[in-house]
């Protein structure tokens, strides 16, 4: 299967997206809102999400799109966008970038195409399973061998306080070296390029998961669900990234508490 024209394409939709991300970015006024569930959301989520919207249904008007801000079309289509504006909408309204923009290509559930773009740092990985470049330049995953010597990311400092709810959590936070939420999808960004060992996320909507994939696994480190099950349409509500070399140990700690 030929995913050069795809990769191409998801490159444009990165390009247009982080254009008006970064006009945003720069105005005074973001737009904040807040939604139902208390999370906020910007006039930049909302205007980059339709941007990619819009050229996606004039170059594959066939294709089905899922995505965060305007829900779902077509979404049993063979090929389908997975949209998320900005991941890490908390940090963007902080003026910090550790955020990014994903965009996921599955193809009948399965993701082909992922992209995370930092419209800041003007940092983007593309990534298709079996290759992951970082601004055009191939990268690659730390091999991490010991829990003890890595540098674990998760998003949400929360989680240092479910180690009561979650078996293991706790003896896998006190075995690695570091701990930081370095997070959202900029954690993978770290861990793709080789600058962090192990990232987590317990609780994930499929547009913050799925298009991780391809980058990750591109990148030479395994990703999955904390069941250890590979991340499709079906199973995408959490994550776990690692090298090779550590993810059955993390996988391990988790579900085989001392």
């Amino acid at each position: 299967m030929d995913l050069a024209p795809f990769k191409d394409f998801a490159q444009q939709l990165a390009d247009a997206s982080a254009q008006r991300i970064r006009e945003v970015w720069d105005e005074d006024d973001l737009g904040l809102e807040y939604k139902e569930d208390d999370t906020p959301v910007t006039r930049a989520d909302r205007d980059a999400e339709e941007i990619m919207r819009a050229m996606i249904k004039k170059q594959f008007p066939h294709h089905g799109i899922i995505a965060e801000e305007f829900g779902s079309e077509n979404e049993d289509a063979e090929w389908v966008w997975i949209l998320d504006p900005i991941d890490g909408t908390k940090s963007f309204v902080a003026h910090v970038p550790l955020f990014g923009t994903l965009i996921g290509l599955l193809h009948r559930g399965e993701p082909t195409v992922g992209v995370i773009n930092q419209p800041i740092l003007r940092q983007c990985l593309i990534g298709d399973n079996e290759t992951t470049t970082l601004n055009g330049k191939v990268v690659q995953a730390r091999p991490q061998t010991q829990l003890e010597r890595s540098l674990l990311l998760t998003t949400d400092p929360n989680l240092m306080e479910m180690t009561d709810e979650i078996p293991g959590l706790k003896d896998l936070l006190q075995t690695v070296y570091l701990r930081r939420t370095w997070g959202d999808c900029y954690g993978y960004l770290l861990l793709a390029t080789g600058r962090a060992d192990i990232m987590i996320d317990p609780i994930l909507a499929p547009w913050d998961l799925l298009p991780l994939v391809p980058v990750v696994r591109g990148a030479g480190a395994v990703i999955t669900d904390w069941q250890g099950r590979a991340p499709n349409i079906e199973h995408s509500g959490s994550a776990i990234a690692a090298h090779p070399n550590i993810h059955p140990a993390v996988i391990r700690a988790l579900s085989e508490p001392e």
